[in-house]
C-alpha cells in the first residue's frame, strides 16, 4: 500500500493515496500503521477521495483507530498534496469532512492558508451537556489538587480551552485525559492549555482527543483564538507558538469564519508491506 509521511509543526499524518483502501480497512489499520516502532509511525492516518473538479473527501483516523471529524494540520498537507500531485487544477481546494467542508489555499513557501468556516458555540452544537442553546463558558472542572475553568469551542470538532498563567507547569499527560473523557463532553474532546503572552501572540500545548499529547493542533490553535477573542484576552489576529512551531490565525470579523495559516511538510513515500502479506 503505497504512502506518503507528511507533519504540519510536527502533527504528523500518513497520507494514503485515493482509491487504495476502503475506509473500514483502514480504520483498523490505524493503530498499527501509527505505532511508532512497528509502523510507519503518527498521529493519525488521513484517506482523500477525489469528488469531481476541485472538491475532495478528506477522513482522519487517530493513532488509537477512532475517526476524528476535523483536523486543522492535516488540511494543510492535504491541500499541498492535491497541488503538488496535481489531482485538481488551481491553488486552492474544497476538502469535505465529517465536520463540514474546508477550503485549503496553497501559497508560496509551502505555506497553506485555510478557511475553517464558523466557530460554533453553543453547547448543542460542540456537544457539551446542558442547555442546547446556550454557550459553553466558565465550565468548572476539578482535577486532582485543583479546578480549572475551561471555555468549549467546536471548529467542527470539540475543543476545551483553558487559559492558565503558566503553560509550562501544566501536567498535561496527567489532566489531558482527565478532560478528556469528563462528563461535561459526551463526544469526548480535545484539550488546550493556554499562556497569553500579549493580546496578539499565545502559548499552547495541547492533548488532542485519541491520540494524546501532539506537537501542534490547527483546530485548537483556532479555538483558542476563538475563545481568547470572546473572552476579551486577545486580539482576532493571533499568533499562537506550539511546541512544534507557530500558526498565525484570523477569525475575521467580516464573514465570522476564522482563518489559519501555517507550513505543510512531505517527509518522505513509502510501500507499506500489510502484515502477513
Amino acid at each position: 500500500m503505497k504512502f506518503s509521511k507528511w507533519h504540519g509543526l510536527g502533527n504528523d499524518f500518513i497520507l494514503i493515496e485515493p482509491g487504495r483502501k476502503p475506509a473500514p480497512e483502514i480504520a483498523a489499520m490505524a493503530g498499527h500503521l501509527c505505532d511508532r516502532h512497528v509502523g510507519i509511525g503518527a498521529d493519525g492516518v488521513v484517506t482523500i477521495r477525489p469528488l469531481g473538479g476541485d472538491a475532495f473527501e478528506m477522513r482522519i483516523y487517530n493513532s488509537d483507530g477512532t475517526e476524528t471529524e476535523m483536523c486543522g494540520n492535516a488540511t494543510r498537507c492535504v491541500g499541498l498534496y492535491i497541488r503538488r500531485r496535481m489531482l485538481a487544477s488551481g491553488r486552492e481546494f474544497e476538502l469535505h469532512t465529517r465536520g463540514g467542508i474546508v477550503r485549503p489555499r496553497v501559497l508560496d513557501n509551502d505555506t497553506v492558508r485555510v478557511d475553517m468556516g464558523e466557530p460554533r458555540l453553543l453547547r448543542g452544537e460542540i456537544p457539551v451537556t446542558g442547555d442546547p442553546s446556550l454557550p459553553a463558558e466558565a465550565l468548572e472542572i476539578e482535577l486532582p489538587g485543583c479546578k480549572v475553568t475551561a471555555s468549549a469551542v467546536s471548529m467542527g470538532n470539540p475543543h476545551a480551552v483553558i487559559f492558565v498563567p503558566d503553560v509550562g507547569k501544566i501536567e498535561l499527560e496527567k489532566w489531558g485525559p482527565l478532560i478528556e473523557s469528563h462528563p461535561f463532553f459526551p463526544n469526548k474532546t480535545n484539550v488546550e492549555f493556554v499562556e497569553v503572552i500579549s493580546p496578539r501572540m499565545v502559548r499552547m500545548r495541547v492533548w488532542e482527543r485519541g491520540c494524546g499529547v501532539t506537537m501542534a493542533c490547527g483546530t485548537g490553535s483556532c479555538a483558542t483564538a476563538v475563545a481568547g477573542v470572546r473572552a476579551g484576552r486577545t486580539e482576532r489576529n493571533l499568533t499562537v507558538l506550539l511546541d512544534g512551531g507557530e500558526l498565525q490565525i484570523d477569525w475575521s470579523a467580516a464573514d465570522n469564519h476564522v482563518y489559519m495559516t501555517g507550513p505543510a511538510c512531505e517527509v518522505f513515500r513509502g510501500d507499506y508491506i500489510e502484515r502477513g502479506a
